[in-house]
């Protein structure tokens, strides 16, 4: 391949990865081309973009940026993946996909994660992470729990107020009703 192709596809590379943060690197293994299009298909869907490139391309193209330890290790056949909602997102739909068995052979060999260095370990650990949907929806009812509390705490002691400002009303009433001296 001559110098000007790849600088051209290193120019590529980094344009598509301008503002993404983190990226998985995968394995295709022996997968066809027929299975390989329905394994983009699938993570199309889920708006994740899978592209297969040479290491040492990616390796220029991510050079001082937070996505260059996600190929210090690479070696052999590699893609790269980006996208989803989140990058728990992106972990938990291909750790899916590794179990599948149509794609067999497909695995996460590693990535990059806020400039540090995803081992194949660590994206099965950020798959089981919460995802940004259900981190809100924890927030949302702690928050909301908080604030239930507060208000039974701030009701009850109103109510016993209340209760205690009612009996003694009543207390005075028959006090006066019965004539005694009203207080």
């Amino acid at each position: 391949m001559s110098k000007l192709v790849k600088d051209m596809l290193v120019e590529d590379l980094k344009k598509r990865l301008v503002n993404v943060a983190e990226v998985v690197v995968v394995s295709l293994g022996r997968l066809d081309a027929q299975k390989t299009s329905q394994l983009r298909s699938t993570l199309r869907k889920k708006r994740i973009h899978l592209h297969l490139v040479k290491n040492s391309l990616a390796r220029r193209a991510t050079a001082d940026t937070p996505l260059a330890p996600a190929f210090t290790k690479a070696e052999g056949m590699l893609a790269i993946a980006w996208g989803g909602e989140d990058v728990v997102d992106l972990a938990k739909e291909l750790d899916r996909l590794t179990a599948v068995k149509d794609f067999d052979g497909f695995e996460c060999r590693g990535g990059a994660l806020d400039g540090a260095r995803l081992e194949a370990a660590d994206v099965k650990r950020v798959a089981k992470w919460p995802t940004r949907g259900e981190q809100l929806s924890i927030l949302s009812g702690q928050i909301s729990g908080l604030a239930a509390t507060l208000s039974g705490q701030i009701l009850s002691a109103g109510g016993t107020l209340a209760g205690q400002l009612a009996s003694r009303v009543d207390d005075l009433e028959k006090g006066t009703a019965a004539g005694g001296p009203a207080a």
